[in-house]
């Protein structure tokens, strides 16, 4: 089963993604962390892209279909996957279709995080992540034994650039304006499913739960128009 995951920054895709690969054995394709691989190795993607993350930007279409179509094709044997922050646009979505459909594959489910942004900015001001071993946590929601220090390497942890209110703001302005036509272009195909993402983690889990449980993969791989 393909998933692709939808909601703003902070809505918790990422949470509920890593949870599924976890106890499902999905796998996890995440253009944040990707991205982020490309600039900590300072790759060519990875340079082009850095510049606009900082400034709170979304990276334009061709870097990020470049980056995560050539993630998808070294991942073939792998097709039970679930994109968090991929298509963004209808235009990669389209281009993301006609790539499956060559390898005889479809998304078989949209799954659109509403979340409100009171809830999108408490998250992301909160947010920490660790200068070495990359760990995630939230000054209240998971906050670490010792304030400031990674739990699993002793590392210093930082807030991101774009982890500010002001930038987040902007950030849910970009995303709003860029997506609205993504999810109708799903819930087209029928295949669109909605959780609120204000919940805590564990019911957002409980609701995906049940909506796989009910979800079969069709033979949806054809040229799409």
């Amino acid at each position: 089963m393909r998933i692709v995951l939808l909601g703003p920054p902070g809505a918790g895709k990422g949470t509920q993604a890593v949870m599924l690969a976890e106890k499902k054995g999905f796998l996890h394709l995440s253009t944040g962390d990707i991205l982020r691989e490309n600039v900590k190795n300072k790759t060519d993607i990875g340079r082009k892209a850095k510049e606009f993350m900082e400034k709170g930007e979304l990276v334009p279409d061709d870097i990020v279909l470049r980056m995560m179509l050539d993630t998808i094709k070294n991942a073939r044997g792998k097709n039970d996957f679930i994109l968090d922050g991929f298509p963004r646009t209808v235009y990669q979505a389209k281009k993301l279709d006609k790539e499956l459909d060559k390898l005889k594959l479809a998304i078989d489910m949209a799954v659109y995080f509403k979340t409100s942004t009171k809830t999108v900015i408490f998250r992301l001001t909160g947010r920490r992540l660790c200068s070495k071993c990359g760990a995630n946590y939230h000054i209240v929601n998971m906050p670490t034994k010792k304030q400031g220090v990674c739990d699993k390497c002793g590392s210093e942890l930082y807030q991101r650039k774009d982890d500010s209110e002001e930038t987040i703001k902007k950030r849910l302005e970009v995303y709003d304006n860029q997506t609205k036509d993504l999810i109708d272009y799903y819930k087209a195909q029928g295949i669109l499913k909605e959780v609120s993402g204000d919940l805590e983690a564990p019911k957002v889990y409980s609701e995906l739960s049940e909506i796989l449980n009910t979800c079969k993969p069709d033979d949806r791989h054809k040229v799409r128009k």
